[in-house]
């Protein structure tokens, strides 16, 4: 009987050590540039309501379930963004949008390992220093869709190239009446490296 269990002990440490090996953590750091759609659906659309595209920094945390399953969780810090109505300058917008994504990545293609990646962002926003007449709705939650690529260069280094489509939208206010949506829902496009341990 104690044979037995030193067995079942044995095994379950096999198992174990096993996933561990499929389920490793993976940090990455991107540099990432948003290409804001600005699709204004508001009553002020034919002067034109925009949102700046910019660069921002990213770091991303991936837990692998399995070898090929992993969800990644997307993070950067509060970003600022400028807000014109055609010409018009109307002030700036704080912002902060984690998104947690659902991937599959395909291990079996050789030096290349890309993958595809669907989940949910939350934007949030933070500071609102527009104009004394014009607003921002204060939350935004939209589906997200990724796609991208791992390069190893060793065992635990790769150089990732990523990217994103994010649906961010916002309702817009000026002296306090809802004019409609504006939907930023920008491209996002990254490169980086990551380490996996």
């Amino acid at each position: 009987m104690k044979k037995l269990i030193v067995l079942a002990a044995l095994a379950a440490c096999g198992v174990g050590a096993v996933q561990a090996q499929q389920t490793p953590w993976m940090v990455r750091a991107r540099a990432v540039h948003l290409d804001m759609a600005n699709k204004d659906e508001t009553q002020l659309s034919a002067t034109g309501l925009t949102v700046n595209n910019k660069t921002i920094p990213e770091i991303d945390i991936s837990y692998f379930i399995t070898k090929n399953i992993a969800a990644e969780l997307i993070l950067t810090v509060p970003q600022e963004q400028k807000v014109h109505l055609g010409a018009t300058y109307l002030g700036t917008f704080k912002h902060l949008p984690p998104t947690l994504t659902l991937q599959y990545h395909f291990t079996d293609l050789g030096a290349y390992k890309p993958y595809v990646g669907a989940g949910l962002n939350y934007t949030a926003i933070t500071k609102d220093s527009l104009s004394s007449t014009a607003s921002l709705s204060g939350s935004s939650w939209g589906p997200a869709f990724q796609v991208g690529v791992d390069i190893p260069v060793d065992k635990n280094w790769s150089i990732n190239f990523d990217v994103k489509k994010v649906y961010i939208k916002s309702n817009v206010y000026l002296g306090g009446v809802d004019q409609g949506v504006l939907k930023l829902n920008p491209t996002l496009v990254g490169a980086g490296v990551g380490y996996r341990f």
